[in-house]
């Protein structure tokens, strides 16, 4: 049987400690644990997992039923935005084939989380369209008071939510590629360039979501990005767009792109953590 791909995110990239027991909770719970790239000026860690129809939804929820236990929202949790200590949890379908045991899987991890005691809203195909960037704006404190003050209602779990555990965001979607350019440029200018390329942008590509951060740890200046669809924007056509804007001087990859994503890429610019899930699932 085919596995499915799922990719939580949870807000901590710091504790290996606590990173190696979610994962130690994943994997007991029956899924693969195939990457984890953890950030400490993110503060965020993406765990790449993969594991059969039927079981998947349940390690999804052991996994952040061990995160809740080692995260606490009310502390520093870095520069990437977020809404919950496990923040988004989506099932991954590569194939249309998939995309009704990705769905399946998808709302079974939803209502398990929620079980838990943490508000769950779906985003995506699952909630007709709605977008992480709809469910996160203004953080973790402005959600809370849409739930409280009955602006939205969670799909699953508590309508409160405790200040330490936050929100989670579940979804059934396609292949997702997260990406960082290093820029040789200001944070203003990094900011400006995330918002050239960004989808509506004024040189704004399809699907495209993208954030201008700078990382106290090193002093490097990033544009992230995120690629809904990497067949009609691969990594080489962004870093083009990117660079009629910023000098960018390396790439990062996030989790485990497809081969595809991969495609033109050029060699004079630095690459760093590339592997594929194609590589990782035949390892």
């Amino acid at each position: 049987m085919t596995p499915l791909i799922s990719v939580p995110n949870v807000s901590e990239g710091r504790d290996r400690d606590a990173l190696d027991a979610i994962g130690a909770a994943f994997g007991a719970a029956g899924a693969r644990v195939l990457d984890l790239h953890a950030d400490v000026d993110h503060h965020r860690s993406v765990f790449t997992l993969a594991g059969e129809p039927g079981s998947l939804g349940t390690a999804l929820a052991a996994g952040t039923e061990e995160a809740l236990r080692h995260i606490d929202l009310t502390r520093d949790r870095g520069i990437h935005p977020h809404v919950g200590a496990v923040d988004v949890v989506p099932v991954v379908h590569r194939t249309d084939d998939e995309r009704g045991p990705a769905c399946a899987e998808a709302l079974v991890a939803a209502e398990e989380i929620g079980r838990l005691g943490v508000p769950v809203l779906l985003y995506g195909e699952l909630a007709g369209g709605r977008t992480r960037a709809e469910l996160r704006r203004g953080g973790p404190s402005e959600l809370a008071r849409r739930l409280r003050d009955g602006e939205l209602r969670p799909d699953f779990g508590p309508r409160e939510m405790d200040p330490r555990k936050g929100a989670t965001l579940v979804a059934a979607r396609p292949v997702l590629v997260a990406f960082n350019f290093e820029v040789d440029a200001t944070l203003a200018e990094a900011q400006a360039a995330a918002r050239a390329v960004r989808e509506g942008g004024s040189d704004g590509l399809p699907g495209v979501r993208a954030l201008g951060l700078h990382l106290q740890s090193t002093g490097v200046v990033q544009v992230s990005v995120n690629i809904e669809d990497h067949h009609a924007v691969p990594l080489a056509r962004l870093l083009e767009a990117v660079s009629r804007h910023v000098p960018v001087t390396a790439g990062e990859v996030i989790g485990l792109p497809p081969r595809a994503a991969f495609e033109g890429w050029p060699d004079d610019v630095p690459l760093r953590n590339r592997r594929t899930l194609e590589e990782a699932l035949a390892a």
